[in-house]
């Protein structure tokens, strides 16, 4: 009997279709069905022919069965759960009835069962409607205003998708979308109550409304909101990514997320932002930790009695910003690593490890050896103040080993040696200028030079005094003494847009007299002090500086670096260089296009913006007559653009690759340099692989600029595999002096501060870019990119320009009143949580130490305690623990 009821049933059913003006179904689909049938379960059977009933029931013309029809249909589809995987049964078994009721719908007149109709079919349209239809929205929007979280995820889902479409399509052609905007409101609760956070922002996106999102978040869900917004902001074109970030900016605002909320602030380097921070907040100890995040910043930033009232308080929040306490709490970290021991250059070179012939020829005293020498001192012991050349007490049985080494340099290496004492006493202001003053009384200009600068160089990152000292130096007739100066205020004024030094610099650049070189590292200070700041007037000083320049002068290596300067001044700050690279075009054709990628590559940097990768690959392909010098710079710039995020950053290492392949000999010296700026202290073992290929190469050059590179990717990390590549290819050019001389510079890198150092301009977990750093590298690659002339010539100091990315790759903890706090934390991998369901773990693979620790690229620390709470979400370089007061012992 069972087996003939379906037909019986179907008959009737398609009996009944042809009230509406449809024809009945063909014969053969019946055949079909009757198959079909045969395979489902006795209660499939009877959902069918249930559901098959109620069909017929709803196009009944008693208003009273209708409702009843409807409601039970309405409540089979919502009762059916299953699996993700498969349609649930009952609107399988609807899905040949959906023309019906669609036609049966149309002829009924308004009313309620009319909009009950509607919403099943909506539900129903979920499977059944043809692409671009929007079927499912259509009736929901004719349906009843119920609730659409009862029909399920998967039709909310469906629904913000056609909504996103409607959107569009109505946008386009100027229709109202207000009914829209109720939907889009009721969806965007369920998601926000749903935990999928993402979806509602991505809707909100859609519909370019996201200041929704501020009245629906909620304690609970505001954090992984507020992640997915800021992690998204990096793939969305301008201006929307702005926007999404002030979203997130003012969600962490509204509920007291402030050390989030001004990481925000620093990316979009808005100062108003910044003191909206401070404002609002009125917990000293957290602005504390708030001035720790901006000294890490490099951000030149004022306190004034609306953010910290108490005179006392704000200076010594002033200190922290102008990282006063940087150099004590670095010999913290030293002292608990135990590595305060001086280390000589020797120690680095390890001659002994390899065979005879190369120890034999290293010990002859050549000023070149000893200029290396001085660096890899300067930059291994960078910041300890100690080591065993030029820090040692001259009373000391050698009879003043410092003057000596000092004078073991020739000429302008002695400018070099005297500021390697700079480094030595990084970030120590007092006992640096102390140490340095002796050379100021020397009769030889250069060590004056290199005292300037050694003073530029202890006041790096610590805005204090240094001006006073040097200022009286700028006009001096020699000019070796007034590049010191110059750039001695240059390292120590990053980023800190002084009036008072522009003043004095901007003359010089506009003085016919003063020799080249004196304008092009008056050009690089001025672009550093004003990183990333648009100022209109030294931009325009710098303009008129280019104009001025004869063709032989503009042939010269050094003048290429003042275009960069140019750039420097709208570091990251993308569309903002317009004006000026519209003017850059009417300059002279030797430096023209030279100067177009420079601007390009700085204006985008960190950006990761693939159109303009794709413009400067252009730019790369061609193949050119000799003596053009502009790929250069825009290989570096494909470094410099998507350095911003991992996947750009992959992707750039792959292009660069098929440079090297395809692209001419200017590119290829290039290539090494962008693959060092991409991995800068993180030394992937594939662009290692490279840079050891290519540090054979048969062209010096791109030999030098991989050596280089070489050093830069391992910068800090104690790489035990780069330091043995280095000691292989120190015997392998043991007779080429300046191929030496550059394997040396990086052996000095691989150690910098004994491996305490990192020059990644990236922190706070890859979020922010500190520009004064980014400065400082792209300047010195830059110079690279003609080695001979610049690093190997008389100007090998521009290595110094690094110093603005050197920052102590620690987590140290301190307590409420500032001093060390030791605590277990796990340091481990970090894992990116963005979207994950749940409290997923944020680091992975983790060791526990106690504080103070080492960070390397890619690591995340998290306290192991919950005795204390930490005041800043991000656990890099100093940070404030205070007592968790829930806490009880076990």
């Amino acid at each position: 009997m069972a087996s003939q009821d379906p037909n019986t049933n179907a008959a009737s059913g398609s009996g009944k279709q042809d009230e509406p003006t449809k024809p009945p179904p063909p014969k053969d689909s019946k055949k079909k069905d009757d198959k079909k049938d045969e395979d489902l379960s006795d209660e499939d059977l009877a959902l069918k022919q249930q559901l098959e009933l109620y069909v017929e029931r709803v196009q009944d013309p008693d208003p009273g069965l209708q409702k009843v029809a409807l409601e039970s249909m309405r409540q089979e589809i919502r009762t059916s759960t299953s699996s993700m995987t498969s349609v649930p049964k009952p609107l399988k078994y609807l899905r040949p009835h959906y023309g019906t009721l669609k036609a049966y719908y149309e002829t009924m007149s308004d009313s309620d069962l009319r909009k009950y109709l509607a919403d099943i079919l909506s539900v129903l349209a979920l499977t059944m409607s043809a692409e671009g239809e929007r079927e499912s929205l259509k009736f929901r929007l004719l349906g009843s205003d119920g609730d659409i979280g009862s029909w399920g995820h998967e039709y909310v889902r469906n629904l913000a998708g056609e909504i996103a479409q409607e959107y569009a399509k109505r946008q386009s052609d100027e229709t109202p979308f207000d009914d829209l905007m109720e939907l889009v409101q009721q969806i965007v609760a369920f998601h926000m109550r749903h935990n999928a956070e993402p979806e509602a922002v991505d809707l909100l996106m859609e519909v370019e409304d996201l200041d929704l999102l501020v009245e629906h978040v909620d304690k609970t869900n505001f954090k992984r909101t507020c992640l997915y917004l800021t992690s998204s902001a990096r793939y969305l074109p301008g201006p929307d990514d702005m926007l999404v970030l002030d979203i997130a900016f003012m969600i962490y605002l509204k509920f007291e997320e402030y050390p989030n909320a001004l990481q925000i602030a620093l990316f979009l380097d808005n100062k108003e932002y910044v003191k909206q921070v401070f404002t609002s907040c009125d917990d000293l100890l957290r602005k504390k930790q708030f001035c720790y995040i901006l000294a890490r910043h490099g951000s030149n930033f004022e306190l004034n009695d609306e953010m910290v009232a108490e005179d006392e308080e704000r200076e010594a929040l002033q200190d922290i910003i102008n990282n006063a306490k940087l150099s004590e709490g670095y010999l913290t970290l030293a002292r608990d690593i135990e590595v305060m021991e001086a280390k000589t250059p020797e120690d680095i070179y390890k001659a002994h490890l390899l065979d005879g012939r190369a120890s034999a020829g290293a010990s002859v005293d050549s000023a070149r050896q000893n200029l290396a020498a001085t660096f890899v001192n300067a930059f291994v012991n960078a910041g300890f103040g100690q080591d065993k050349l030029m820090t040692v007490p001259s009373d000391a049985s050698s009879g003043g080993a410092s003057g000596n080494w000092l004078f073991k340099n020739k000429e302008h290496g002695k400018t070099s040696a005297a500021a390697s004492l700079g480094t030595i006493l990084l970030w120590d202001v007092d006992s640096g200028l102390a140490q340095i003053d002796k050379y100021f009384h020397s009769n030889d200009n250069h060590v004056i030079a290199g005292a300037l600068l050694g003073v530029g160089i202890v006041n790096c990152s610590i805005k204090m005094i240094a001006l006073a000292l040097l200022g009286e130096y700028i006009d001096k007739e020699d000019p070796s003494i007034r590049i010191g100066a110059i750039m001695g205020l240059g390292i120590a004024y990053a980023g800190a847009e002084n009036e008072q030094i522009r003043s004095k610099l901007t003359p010089i650049l506009n003085d016919a007299k003063a020799p080249l070189d004196v304008i092009t590292f008056a050009a690089i200070s001025l672009g550093l002090i004003y990183v990333g700041s648009c100022n209109e007037e030294v931009a325009q000083a710098i303009i008129f500086a280019l104009m001025d320049r004869s063709d032989a002068e503009l042939g010269e290596p050094l003048a290429r670096l003042i275009p960069l300067s140019l750039g420097l001044l709208y570091l990251g700050k993308q569309e903002s260089v317009e004006a000026t690279a519209e003017v850059s075009k009417t300059f002279h054709e030797k430096i023209r296009k030279h100067c177009d990628m420079t601007l390009l590559s700085c204006a985008y940097a960190g950006t990761g913006n693939v159109l303009k990768v794709q413009n400067l690959l252009g730019h790369c392909s061609q193949h050119l007559e000799k003596g053009e010098t502009h790929q250069g710079p825009a290989v570096l710039g494909i470094a410099m653009i998507a350095m911003a995020e991992e996947l750009g950053l992959e992707m750039a290492i792959r292009s660069l690759e098929h440079l090297l392949q395809y692209g001419e000999q200017n590119i290829r010296r290039a290539v090494p340099l962008a693959l060092g700026l991409l991995c800068i202290s993180n030394p992937k073992v594939t662009v290692m692989d490279t840079l050891s290929r290519l540090s054979h190469d048969t062209d010096s050059e791109v030999g030098m600029a991989a050596v280089i590179s070489l050093g830069v990717i391992g910068a800090g990390t104690n790489n035990a595999r780069i330091a043995a590549m280095l000691r292989n290819l120190s015997s392998y050019y043991y007779k080429d002096a300046s191929l030496l001389f550059c394997v040396r510079i990086a052996q000095g890198l691989v150690h910098l501060g004994k491996g305490l150092l990192t020059l990644n301009p990236y922190h706070s977990d890859r979020f922010l870019l500190s520009p004064a750093a980014l400065g400082g590298i792209i300047t010195m690659l830059h110079a690279c990119l003609d080695m001979k002339a610049i690093i190997l010539g008389k100007y090998h100091y521009v290595l110094y320009f690094l110093i603005l990315a050197m920052q102590p790759r620690m987590l140290l903890t301190v307590d409420e009143n500032l001093k060390p706090l030791s605590v277990p934390v796990r340091v481990g991998q970090a894992v990116d949580v963005v979207g994950q369901a749940g409290r997923p773990k944020t680091i992975t693979g983790f060791q526990t130490h106690s504080t103070p620790v080492l960070l390397a690229a890619g690591d995340r620390a998290e306290l192991a305690t919950e005795k204390y709470i930490p005041l800043s979400p991000i656990l890099e370089g100093f940070v404030i623990l205070k007592e968790n007061p829930e806490y009880r012992e076990e």
